[in-house]
């Protein structure tokens, strides 16, 4: 299916290789103006003249570095994009890092706390600064990249399970505090890609990151793993007016049928269909588990 995204302006971040790199390639497609954010120069300007080879003209494609954990960096990124495009109505925080990998005790605790700075409050900042642009339109959109760690433990991967789980629970909340200003926070689960990431797994080796994940991974390599533009696909309609009033949503591009979503607006607005939740005894059919 096609979505349109003509006249509409997105801020990516984690913007010049891997999934954010694809984003970037499929809203320009799409027909939206891209701001690209990233810290490593030389890869972003890579990445922008690729992305600026494939717009129609007309379609602006640019880029600035920045350091999405930096309160400062977020707000000049911020400050320049509303700028140049005049009006921002897509945020994708896409950027994000693995950490460390190995037992709790073992892993060293400032490379934990830096995944943490960058997964968790690298997506928070950004949010953060774009809701008062949004507010003041009365329209924005979100789009949170999320992870196996969002919904399954993750041993010896505990920083990066475990600030996906956060940002998660964060795009919920913030679903909700701005609901009646029409923006919508949604988080996607791509499946599992074959990207850096996965190069950072097998590099690191099963004394790291255990025996059953690092064969899961070998496999994942093997068969290519999940494609990319199902996760891109994602990412357009949920950037897109066709998902207009879905918010507060942890989606996967690969095993729910997002592409019906807009026929069920009322249903998902309330319920807890499609979100993170505790699971008592009695969702898996047991009798026992209830106070009486």
């Amino acid at each position: 299916m096609h979505y349109d995204l003509s006249g509409r302006s997105a801020l990516i971040t984690g913007a010049n290789q891997g999934f954010g790199l694809a984003i970037a390639r499929a809203y320009v497609k799409a027909g939206a103006n891209v701001m690209l954010c990233a810290r490593n120069v030389e890869k972003l300007e890579q990445a922008r003249q690729e992305i600026a080879a494939l717009a129609a003209p007309g379609i602006r494609v640019m880029a600035m570095p920045a350091d999405v954990s930096s309160a400062d960096d977020v707000e000049r990124l911020v400050e320049r994009t509303v700028k140049d495009f005049t009006q921002l109505h897509i945020l994708v925080n896409n950027a994000g890092i693995y950490g460390p990998k190995g037992l709790i005790e073992d892993v060293d605790w400032h490379e934990w706390v830096r995944a943490i700075e960058i997964n968790l409050l690298g997506s928070v900042l950004p949010a953060r600064a774009v809701m008062k642009h949004f507010k003041r339109h009365s329209y924005g959109k979100v789009v949170q990249l999320s992870g196996g760690g969002a919904t399954n433990p993750l041993p010896r991967i505990s920083a990066y399970a475990a600030s996906k789980a956060a940002i998660v629970r964060f795009a919920e909340t913030l679903a909700e505090e701005v609901r009646e200003h029409h923006i919508d926070i949604n988080s996607i689960a791509p499946g599992a890609l074959n990207t850096r990431l996965l190069d950072e797994v097998l590099e690191a080796g099963p004394e790291k990151v255990g025996s059953d994940f690092y064969v899961r991974s070998l496999k994942q390599r093997e068969n290519g793993g999940a494609p990319l533009e199902k996760g891109t696909d994602l990412a357009v309609f949920l950037a897109s007016s066709a998902s207009d009033g879905i918010t507060g949503k942890l989606i996967s591009a690969l095993w729910d049928p997002w592409e019906g979503l807009p026929g069920h607006c009322d249903e998902l607005r309330t319920s807890d269909i499609y979100t993170l939740r505790r699971i008592v005894p009695r969702d898996r059919g047991k009798e026992w588990g209830d106070r009486s």
